[in-house]
């Protein structure tokens, strides 16, 4: 729905190893963390392993596996969550073709299918900053 707002320009970071990106909410209402059903994310074509995901949001880190569950954390449109993996990243100064993919389940609107999934993605060019 707000699929060029995704990533969040400038919010690349990099240790040489693990990667960081913040992201925004592609919706214009609140979503429980339950609500992410797939996260990609990648830089200069280089996937980050999906078991090496993190999810920052609210002060707190999740797997991707872990947010099935998770009722009582709330992802608003006006914040940003980090999305951190394994991607090395060795020149940070150069510019870097940034990815990420969302699927998130819409608990509030059920259709003839069941509960309402959207796929966005955003590609951004941009920077690194050491982490």
């Amino acid at each position: 729905m707000i699929p060029d707002r995704i990533i969040e320009q400038d919010t690349l970071k990099t240790d040489g190893r693990k990667t960081a990106v913040e992201v925004r909410l592609p919706w214009y209402r609140s979503l429980p963390a339950a609500s992410v059903s797939e996260v990609e994310f990648s830089v200069d074509g280089v996937a980050a392993p999906a078991d090496s995901l993190v999810w920052t949001m609210n002060g707190r880190d999740w797997r991707l596996s872990e947010l099935e569950g998770v009722i009582d954390e709330w992802w608003f449109p006006t914040d940003s969550v980090v999305v951190t993996g394994d991607i090395p990243v060795d020149d940070p100064d150069a510019e870097h073709e940034v990815r990420v993919a969302l699927k998130l389940y819409i608990p509030y609107i059920v259709t003839d299918h069941g509960v309402l999934r959207i796929e966005e993605h955003n590609e951004k060019t941009m920077k690194a900053v050491a982490s």
